[in-house]
């Protein structure tokens, strides 16, 4: 009996746009039958996008997937690709019946978070997932309705079974029949968005998984990005052992090629993607989620305040990497109060990464502004920031650039920012990395490039002195961020404790921090929630990002003792 020969298709999708999704899987489909595979395997949701959130709700919505579907295993069939059994992503639906009511009428109609088997130019088999997560960024519950079907295919005479995505995160469900089917392999699709250390726990939960059903598990996972969600690929096959048989590189769209070969046999091996260090993956899934948010929302270019200071730069060469330097603008908006040594590390940056560059003073402004409406203190610091918001939207209206906020995820926690100023702008690329990951993340550009990584002679884009200078936002003589806030290491600290870890006042104190330090870091993250909601997007890398997974009521008084 010959080896089937299995594809896994990881690929960049669009939510909404079917058409283009189902060119996508046409054409990975040709590219996998030109590597000779039996099976190629699509990730979770690819002819719609993910997520599509309530867009399944509509009717007309899922009515233009089944179409879309119908007409890619047409196509397939008319490429002479029929023979080629095609599992993708979709939305499928049912009617749902009260289950107090038995042999009640249809119910309406929900949606279905679906796998669909495409062969011989029809839809052969479909399988809804049935575990739908409720946490997180997930919002499944709500939204679908689950299945209740195994799902089992025939592939040149071998039974694969098939799941989706959080149908291998719980126990029980489709997996724990698996082993009564008796399979010879796993597939799994997914569109599993990325969060820093969750790679391993994907490969170790999948190895679980296999010495379950006694069989490999292919592991086939989305790339690319969507809203402020990014996801890093990685796809893998893993054997009952929990050795890695093959894995697919991230961040990039990747066809993996895999034989399942006898079950009596020792199985196939192939190549092994390495893994990423920490912090180049963490820079790299900016880069996806900046390109994404880009690219799929219409823009081509990006402007942004290049200040000269470090998050500002880092913003800088993310940008760069993600669209090309070319199509970045940096605009430096110095005032009375703005160092010369400020100024010439932004102008040194955008010579660096190839940028737009532009100097526009903001001193006439705020002094009309002024002459109009007397102002001193914060208001007028604020002022600053503000008309720097204002010219920079000016630029976007004109010119057509997205604008990007460049404010990190420890400004954010304890409101040291200003609204309608520096928090101005389409999306925020560094919104979920703190200050101390912002150095440790420009360091390591800059030694990736002395390195090669992004080609060869490159300088590091980032200017030496943004890094080792002290952060100052520069709205008054002498100003350092230390003035308003704890040392940075410090603050961090007990960011992540209380904001991503959920610790309390009593624990912080326990851990040894300074009671007044504790006191006023907790007063600033919570008074700060009004403003975080007004900030925009950004890519979500850890386990607990503002916006996404951080819901606190905005005026909650309420305190742990």
């Amino acid at each position: 009996m010959p080896s089937p020969r299995i594809a896994l298709a990881q690929i960049d999708t669009r939510v909404g746009d079917v058409d283009a999704n189902a060119r996508a899987v046409l054409d990975w489909a040709r590219t996998a039958a030109q590597a000779g595979a039996d099976l190629v395997v699509f990730p979770e949701m690819t002819l719609t996008g993910y997520p599509i959130e309530d867009l399944a709700l509509r009717a007309s919505f899922r009515r233009g997937a089944e179409a879309a579907l119908q007409r890619t295993a047409a196509a397939l069939a008319d490429e002479g690709l029929g023979d080629l059994a095609v599992l993708v992503g979709t939305v499928g639906e049912k009617s749902v019946t009260p289950v107090h009511e038995p042999g009640a009428p249809d119910g309406p109609r929900r949606p279905t978070n679906q796998a669909v088997l495409l062969q011989h130019g029809q839809v052969q088999v479909r399988y809804d997932k049935h575990h739908l997560p409720n946490y997180g960024v997930f919002d499944e519950y709500r939204i679908f309705a689950g299945g209740d079907d195994v799902c089992v295919i025939d592939v040149l005479g071998r039974r694969v079974g098939v799941v989706i995505c959080e149908d291998i995160w719980q126990d029980g469900g489709p997996v724990s029949q698996m082993d009564e089917n008796e399979v010879s392999l796993l597939v799994v699709l997914n569109a599993s968005p990325y969060e820093e250390g969750k790679g391993h726990q994907r490969v170790e939960l999948a190895a679980r998984r296999a010495h379950e059903v006694e069989a490999p598990v292919a592991y086939v996972n989305l790339v690319g990005a969507q809203d402020d969600l990014v996801f890093d690929g990685g796809s893998f096959v893993i054997a009952t052992d929990g050795t890695v048989l093959t894995r697919a590189p991230q961040f990039v769209e990747h066809l993996l090629v895999w034989d399942l070969l006898g079950d009596d046999d020792a199985p196939a091996t192939g190549p092994v993607a390495p893994p990423l260090s920490p912090d180049e993956e963490v820079y790299r899934a900016l880069v996806t989620g900046l390109r994404g948010y880009v690219t799929k929302n219409g823009f081509r270019s990006v402007v942004f305040g290049m200040s000269g200071g470090i998050d500002s730069a880092l913003v800088a060469a993310i940008a760069a990497d993600a669209i090309g330097g070319e199509n970045v603008v940096g605009v430096s908006m110095p005032s009375v109060y703005s160092s010369e040594h400020s100024k010439d590390d932004a102008a040194d940056l955008a010579k660096r990464i190839g940028a737009d560059y532009r100097v526009q003073p903001i001193g006439p402004m705020v002094d009309a502004f002024e002459s109009e409406l007397p102002l001193d203190g914060l208001a007028a610091e604020n002022l600053q920031a503000r008309i720097r918001g204002v010219i920079l939207m000016a630029i976007s209206n004109s010119e057509g650039h997205l604008v990007l906020a460049p404010g990190n995820k420890t400004e954010l926690a304890v409101g040291y920012s200003t609204i309608y100023g520096d928090a101005v702008g389409g999306f925020g690329p560094i919104k979920d990395i703190d200050k101390s990951r912002v150095w440790a993340l420009a360091r390591w550009r800059n030694n990736a490039a002395l390195d090669g990584v992004f080609g060869p002679d490159e300088l590091p884009p980032i200017p030496e002195s943004s890094i080792t200078k002290p952060p100052s936002a520069e709205l008054r003589p002498g100003q350092v961020d230390q003035d308003s806030l704890p040392p940075y290491e410090i603050l961090d600290e007990v960011l992540d404790a209380y904001v991503e870890n959920a610790e309390g006042r009593a624990e912080l104190l326990a851990r040894g921090f300074d009671p007044a330090v504790v006191d006023k870091v907790l007063t600033l993250v919570d008074r700060a929630e009004w403003k975080r909601r007004q900030y925009p997007p950004g890519t979500k890398v850890t386990a607990l990002a503002f916006g996404r997974d951080r819901r606190l009521p905005i005026t909650t008084q309420w305190r742990e003792p």
